[in-house]
């Protein structure tokens, strides 16, 4: 009867290395969105750490190829950010786009984005001091 329950115990012991081995082993799933350093990107556009929006500019785009060229998901608000940069570099229309594809890739930011079109055409219809 000894023998019988350390037979047991060594199938069971084997039984949850093999399944650890397994798991372990598992592919990891892949994530939703390609944030890269966008989240970087934007702290570092909060701190005003000295870099232009040119320079914050180049690099999200350097970021959005990336995720073009992996065939991954540019993440929330990755379109709306760059439409800001467009605006701080004066690129207007540029920005639309931006914005507008923001609104196409996640319809539930319309609300937000569009409250963002209308303060850059209300800025275009004020008049100059």
């Amino acid at each position: 009867m000894n023998g019988l329950h350390l037979r047991a115990a060594a199938r069971l012991a084997g039984l949850v290395v093999l399944t650890a081995l397994a798991t372990g082993c598992a592919q990891q799933p892949k994530p939703l969105y390609h944030w890269g350093g966008y989240q970087t990107n934007l702290y570092e556009y909060f701190k005003a750490d000295g870099r232009t929006p040119a320079e914050q500019m180049q690099r999200m785009e350097a970021e959005a190829d990336r995720a073009g060229a992996s065939g991954a998901v540019l993440p929330p608000g990755f379109r709306a950010h760059m439409g800001l940069l467009s605006l701080k570099l004066g690129r207007d229309g540029e920005a639309r786009g931006y914005f507008e594809a923001e609104k196409r890739a996640f319809p539930e930011s319309t609300a937000f984005v569009d409250s963002m079109l209308r303060r850059m055409d209300a800025k275009k219809t004020e008049p100059s001091t």
